[in-house]
């Protein structure tokens, strides 16, 4: 089966990992070695891992501080040290699992109940921010955060192993209001120098401009440096009121000037999250025919996966989710043809396991394994096919097939290199399959088997050509 079966890890106000600020190092690893071993139980294929929620970083950066949601204190990094980035990726390439870094683009300070630190873009360039609500933001109409951004994104794609980009809903922010009026977002400054310098663009326009801009160059960014990492975005469930006719709702389009149909109209994505985060038995929000719509304006046939809001099982209100709904909207995402499966929000649900969830979910739709869907307009070759030896333990007797990478001259030999391993297996109880990360060396045979076919995948999902090997009983 090609199923995405992701899950997102929240570390902005700590949602998800770590679970407090102040941890040691010790134990912030040990949390998310639970929360990756947790994914590979429940035969998920995919970490998205937020890793700058706030104009800050939660790994090594030049450019921005270190998150405050790891020490308490903005700009202090883990002690004793480590890189929290490329831990989750060696870790979850490790279990076989996909990691994909979480950006937020604009969002400058999630709570400003602790102090930035110095190097951080309120203090060191606070020409750049707005203060906006609750938060502080980046103003997208300034070409300096553009760049900023990208020059973070491009940085974490050059000296980590990530397999994608991810980018959330949140571009210019979701409208505050104050004594029932909305309050507008105080871009004045960039917007009149726009107009100097003889802009023609309403407003609006000028502001979706500025998104389109960064999400396009990211989209050429990323695989300039490494064609392989997906680049994708996970907009708001519904692009505009009435697209689908029946639906009603925030409008994306003219609220957060994110123009997501345009972004997947015209191939600026590898993939696609709408954050269909609504019942089943909400007409106006249609979860089918949502999913439905934005399957119809795939036009480049990139991946398509439904944001789900499964946390909503653990809720304790009114609010509160059966699982039986998670259940059935996995489903429904399967009876979309265009559709190749679920992203979960968030990883503590899956933690606290209300309801029974975890069993559930392995009982009902996540009983075998499943790859993650490929990305075949990155790369057009294929993975060779890998030597299979049969060999016996010599201090068990343990039968087992070692398994040796395939040998093929490629153009790019990074992105040839198998990721994983599907390996399928004969005995007397019949066929099992087994999705493995390519570090494998050995597969351990069960009693009477007779027959191993093994092939690989490689970094943007492409399945290469078995090889099999016939052994005795």
């Amino acid at each position: 089966m090609r199923e995405m079966r992701g899950a997102w890890i929240a570390t902005v106000g700590n949602i998800d990992w770590p679970s407090r600020p102040g941890l040691s190092s010790d134990e912030q690893q040990r949390e998310l070695i639970v929360i990756l071993d947790r994914l590979v139980e429940l035969k998920m294929n995919a970490a998205i891992f937020q890793v700058r929620p706030a104009a800050d970083a939660l790994y090594a950066s030049r450019l921005e501080p270190w998150s405050e949601f790891l020490s308490g204190e903005m700009g202090r990094a883990p002690s004793p040290y480590y890189d929290p980035l490329e831990f989750a990726v060696t870790e979850a390439h490790k279990r076989g699992l996909e990691l994909h870094a979480w950006i937020n683009p604009y969002r400058a300070r999630y709570s400003t109940v602790r102090p930035a630190s110095k190097s951080h873009i309120t203090r060191a360039n606070p020409r750049l921010v707005r203060n906006y609500g609750s938060y502080v933001w980046m103003d997208p109409g300034d070409a300096a955060v553009r760049a900023r951004t990208k020059r973070v994104v491009l940085d974490i794609v050059k000296r980590y192993d990530v397999d994608g980009i991810h980018l959330d809903d949140y571009f210019y922010p979701y409208p505050e209001s104050r004594g029932g009026r909305e309050i507008p977002f105080p871009d004045d400054a960039t917007w009149k120098r726009y107009q100097r310098r003889g802009g023609t663009l309403s407003r609006g326009d000028w502001r979706r401009h500025n998104v389109d801009l960064l999400v396009s160059e990211l989209y050429r960014g990323v695989h300039a440096v490494k064609p392989w990492v997906r680049f994708g975005v996970s907009p708001f469930g519904i692009w505009r009121p009435g697209y689908p006719a029946s639906v009603s709702g925030l409008d994306q389009y003219s609220a957060l000037y994110a123009d997501a149909r345009k972004w997947w109209n015209e191939g600026w994505v590898d993939y696609l999250v709408p954050q269909l985060y609504w019942s089943l038995d909400r007409p106006q929000q249609s979860y089918v025919e949502l999913l439905h719509w934005w399957s119809a304006e795939n036009l480049h046939h990139r991946n398509l996966w439904a944001g789900n809001y499964t946390g909503k099982v653990g809720f304790t209100t009114s609010a509160k989710w059966s699982v039986s709904e998670v259940i059935e909207q996995i489903r429904r995402t399967r009876g979309e043809a265009g559709a190749s499966g679920n992203v979960h929000f968030s990883m503590k649900v899956f933690m606290a396991d209300p309801d029974m969830l975890n069993e559930q979910l392995l009982r009902e739709v996540y009983g075998a394994p499943a790859l993650p869907p490929a990305s075949g307009w990155l790369d057009d070759q294929t993975p060779g096919s890998p030597r299979l030896i049969p060999r016996v333990d010599e201090a068990t007797g343990e039968r087992l097939v070692e398994i040796t990478a395939p040998v093929r001259v490629r153009k790019d030999a990074h992105a040839a290199a198998p990721r994983l391993w599907v390996v399928q297996a004969r005995s007397d109880d019949g066929w099992t399959t087994a999705i493995l990360p390519a570090t494998t060396r050995f597969y351990s045979l069960r009693p009477r088997t007779t027959d191993v076919r093994v092939r690989a995948v490689d970094r943007v999902g492409h399945l290469g050509p078995d090889a099999r090997v016939a052994l005795p009983r």
